[in-house]
């Protein structure tokens, strides 16, 4: 699908739109991007790992995995082969969300 900068705007518009209409969580630009990363890319996945990654700083990664954590979409786990690591994982409610906002995508590209 080739779309015009207005058209991309567009969707864009739509699906954020609809997400901020809806119950569910309102999330930041950056923690998509960490949240889209975690899910997307294969793990393992460290605070530090997601900064070098994004290039965002530590503590606006923990800042924002504090939030994501509070709601369930992602949680920290201390890694048993490195005690000073802390692996982010994937959840439940995290993998519903992202398929939900997938197909909230494909059904406002459909409308262009």
């Amino acid at each position: 699908m080739d779309l015009k900068s207005v058209e991309a705007l567009k969707l864009w518009h739509d699906v954020v739109t609809d997400t901020v209409r809806d119950d569910g969580p309102d999330l930041s630009s950056r923690q998509m991007a960490i949240l889209l990363t975690v899910y997307l890319s294969p793990p393992p996945h460290t605070v530090r790992g997601l900064s070098e990654g994004l290039n965002i700083s530590k503590p606006a990664i923990t800042r924002a995995l504090d939030a994501m954590g509070r709601i369930d979409l992602l949680k920290r786990k201390r890694d048993d082969n490195d005690r000073r690591n802390v692996l982010v994982q994937r959840t439940v409610k995290g993998s519903v969300y992202l398929s939900e906002f997938a197909e909230l995508i494909a059904k406002h590209a459909k409308d262009i």
